[in-house]
């Protein structure tokens, strides 16, 4: 069920003082009696992150990968992110907002939940991205976190390519549908679009299916996002930086206290796996419980959403605890 959560004079980074509401999902064990896991969604994900139309069922629910059996698990909506279908929630002044700031506004809406440490925290991409936020503004919050396909600052490559989202933004006729049409060609691979469509064309028309997917996409997106809302997301890819301007990103990470298992994708042209082998051998030099997982694919960004046997070998022997690892857990909890 989602529940509704205000963030009273949350401070921006421009020094705007504004009430932050949105919204959030517990799944799994009640609050309080399990450990407690933070999944974040990805740029137009949400909270629902599990059950009949959760973006993740294939990891997270009863006896899966992350057993909502033993489990606690909790989603927020990013603020601004609509899903909660109230136009008052979104964000118009986006652009005084870094993804920073959202981590301070998690972080304010765990103190009220009076949340005061997770077991893990993983998220995909955007979601990927502000898990390092929060990891890097509250070291010791986390027991193991799992950034995936994402990294801890905006490369120029982002940016460029959230400048040229932006341009479909602000000028296209149709700006949700063709911002999301471009936003799939980068999402996937070239290999990825030549293995599902080939030469094939779309009944006896002309239209390549590729051109027929890329418009149904569009389409589908126009349906269920809000503008407003692609507009934050977008700008917040490109304030990506846990060292909050210093450049030291590095030093930042390496404060975090719990494990930190980095996953990339070798075909990622969004986020460069290049970029996080670089970080995971520079900060294994300082930080001895940081550990890095590879999925092989041919699919570019959108792996980490298609490749769920690969994620899920990745993630078992970090969510899968033998009994009694799980039984000091419980009394770690109840201490």
């Amino acid at each position: 069920m989602i529940q509704k959560i205000v963030v009273k004079e949350f401070e921006n980074s421009a020094g705007t003082l504004q009430d932050i509401r949105f919204s959030y999902e517990f799944f799994g064990k009640p609050p309080g009696e399990a450990p407690i896991v933070l999944v974040n969604h990805a740029l137009t994900g949400n909270s629902t992150v599990t059950g009949n139309t959760g973006w993740w069922e294939e990891l997270i629910g009863e006896g899966k990968c992350i057993d909502t059996n033993f489990f606690t698990i909790l989603a927020f909506n990013m603020p601004g992110n609509g899903y909660e279908e109230q136009d008052a929630n979104l964000l118009h002044n986006y652009k005084e907002f870094t993804l920073g700031d959202i981590a301070g506004i998690y972080a304010r809406a765990l103190d009220q939940l009076g949340i005061t440490s997770l077991y893990a925290g993983i998220g995909g991409s955007i979601g990927g991205a502000l898990l390092w936020e929060i990891a890097a503004l509250r070291p010791g919050l986390f027991k193991k976190i799992i950034p995936v396909a994402t990294d801890y600052k905006a490369s120029q490559w982002l940016r460029a390519l959230c400048k040229v989202q932006d341009q479909i933004l602000h000028n296209s006729a149709e700006p949700l549908k063709d911002a999301r049409m471009h936003a799939m060609t980068f999402y996937r691979s070239p290999q990825s679009l030549e293995a599902k469509f080939g030469n094939s064309v779309t009944g006896s028309s002309s239209v390549w299916d590729v051109e027929f997917w890329l418009e149904h996409h569009g389409r589908k997106l126009e349906e269920r996002f809000k503008l407003a809302s692609y507009k934050l997301m977008n700008h917040l890819l490109t304030t990506i930086d846990i060292s909050k301007g210093s450049g030291d990103q590095l030093s930042a990470a390496a404060r975090i206290e719990g494990e930190i298992h980095i996953v990339t994708v070798n075909s990622d042209r969004f986020f460069l796996p290049e970029d996080n082998w670089n970080t995971y051998v520079n900060l294994s030099l300082v930080k001895n419980n940081t550990y890095i997982h590879e999925i092989k694919s041919i699919h570019g960004h959108d792996a980490f959403l298609i490749e769920n046997s690969q994620l899920k070998s990745i993630l078992e022997p970090v969510f899968n605890t033998t009994n009694l690892e799980k039984q000091k857990i419980k009394e770690s909890i109840s201490s």
